[in-house]
């Protein structure tokens, strides 16, 4: 008999990002108008709020060697995982991409109609970690910066 009190409840919190160049990653969020909290920290992480959750950069290296995984060679194809930017129009997803790419992100997919309906394109960050800016049909960005999801 399990007591419900003694679970813990999910939460995603924190995405840390390993990064080649701290100060060039630090720059590109800030370029993008991610607002840098914990400033003190130096170069040595940075914490960025996103809204729901926090954005954390640490060194490339010292993430994998905190991880107990190998560092190199350092995997500059799909790593299983994306980041999402959610938008509340196709415009929005338009506008997005285009400031990504004029502060210093890659553009990996221009945007496109999707196969649900939604419109969505990709771009990837100094370190090549992808990001999905989409409108999606059924989730909702509230003034709350955050999505919002049906039932």
């Amino acid at each position: 008999m399990s007591n419900k009190s003694n679970i813990p409840i999910p939460r995603l919190t924190v995405i840390t990002l390993g990064v080649g160049d701290m100060r060039a990653s630090i720059a590109f969020y800030e370029a993008l108008g991610f607002k840098r909290k914990m400033a003190a920290t130096g170069e040595a992480v940075a914490f960025f709020e996103t809204g729901a959750t926090v954005i954390a950069l640490f060194p490339w290296d010292q993430l994998a060697q905190d991880t107990t995984l190998r560092e190199k060679p350092h995997p500059w194809t799909f790593r299983g995982m994306t980041l999402a930017w959610n938008c509340a129009s196709a415009e929005e997803v338009d506008r997005v991409l285009d400031f990504a790419i004029s502060k210093g992100a890659s553009l990996l997919k221009p945007a496109h109609k999707t196969d649900y309906g939604g419109y969505s394109g990709y771009f990837a960050d100094p370190d090549k970690h992808p990001w999905e800016v989409v409108v999606a049909p059924g989730i909702e960005v509230g003034e709350d910066r955050r999505v919002h999801l049906p039932d």
